[in-house]
């Protein structure tokens, strides 16, 4: 048998097509996964990088981890490698993994995210929680409005638990609403969404009376931006983050005046605080006639409010 010998002269300009013959010849999915592990060690913690090498891996190969384990010697195709060298490149620049993929996990669902939207959080499914919860001896369909709702986490959720309820869904950027009727079509979700300003009571007269209002509305001091972390700040959008170092209740407080004219008699009002000002908003809608009740996270923070109008 005779074997013919290929020589290849590596010039300049043939560099860099040799250099990816070469990655596509040997990439298999367990060396992807350790290239990908060894570039997020330098922005995550361990348990952070692992577990976005994961998401990212499965999203490029739809292998999930049990298959990759049994199966750690399977090539990566031209394109698989493509899509996973982007993905890289757009995470080294702190994009999060969630917008990356344009994808998030809520409460069971896939929900479709991009920069227009807030990455839904995990506390905030404590509060549908409790929603859902605090109305389960309801023998009627309640009427839910969830105000602020960014990618439509909230209002989906609850209607895809609950589909007889009656939920309504506002936001003043009309391109999260986009994203927020995208997420309801996905999940079969019939929700009346506005495009309404609640800091402009003008606008209240649009908005019907509820059983319950639910909200995860923008408390962060403008201030605190210099000491979070550069994949929140840099990406999320900053008008459903922040608020005006002299006003940080500034939401709390509208959401409550306007829940006082459209909150049903025995409504509940449930909102998303911060930690750091649960016990003060929970006075000023004292304060406003609402008798309060704070609950604490998994993380044993005061993360979530209920209040009742008291009404005369």
């Amino acid at each position: 048998m005779h074997i013919k010998l290929i020589s290849f002269h590596i010039t300049p300009a043939n560099y860099t097509k040799v250099a990816e013959l070469v990655l596509f010849c040997s990439m298999n999915i367990k060396t992807a996964y350790q290239h990908l592990l060894l570039e997020l060690f330098e922005m995550y913690s361990d348990r952070e990088a692992a577990n976005i090498a994961d998401m990212m891996i499965e999203a490029v190969t739809g292998f999930n981890k049990i298959n990759r384990i049994m199966h750690p010697e399977i090539i990566l195709n031209k394109e698989q490698i493509s899509l996973l060298q982007q993905y890289s490149n757009e995470l080294a620049h702190y994009k999060p993994v969630q917008y990356v993929l344009q994808n998030a996990w809520f409460y069971g669902l896939p929900f479709f995210v991009n920069e227009s939207v807030l990455i839904p959080r995990p506390e905030t499914e404590e509060l549908i929680a409790w929603l859902l919860d605090s109305t389960k001896q309801y023998t009627h369909p309640i009427s839910v409005l969830d105000i602020g709702c960014g990618s439509g986490c909230i209002a989906v959720s609850i209607k895809h638990q609950r589909p007889k309820f009656r939920v309504s869904a506002i936001d003043i950027s009309e391109k999260a609403l986009t994203v927020a009727k995208k997420n309801a079509t996905a999940h079969l979700a019939s929700i009346d969404f506005k495009n309404i300003d609640i800091l402009n009571n003008n606008n209240w007269s649009q908005l019907d009376s509820y059983d319950c209002i639910i909200s995860n509305p923008p408390y962060i001091a403008w201030s605190e931006n210099e000491v979070m972390a550069k994949q929140v700040v840099a990406f999320e959008p900053h008008e459903a983050l922040f608020v005006p170092d002299n006003n940080p209740l500034l939401f709390y407080t509208t959401i409550a005046q306007f829940a006082k004219s459209h909150l049903a008699n025995n409504g509940l009002l449930f909102l998303e605080v911060n930690e750091n000002l649960a016990i003060e908003t929970a006075q000023a809608l004292y304060k406003l006639g609402f008798s309060t009740n704070l609950k604490k996270d998994l993380q044993g923070k005061n993360r979530m409010l209920q209040a009742k109008y008291n009404f005369e």
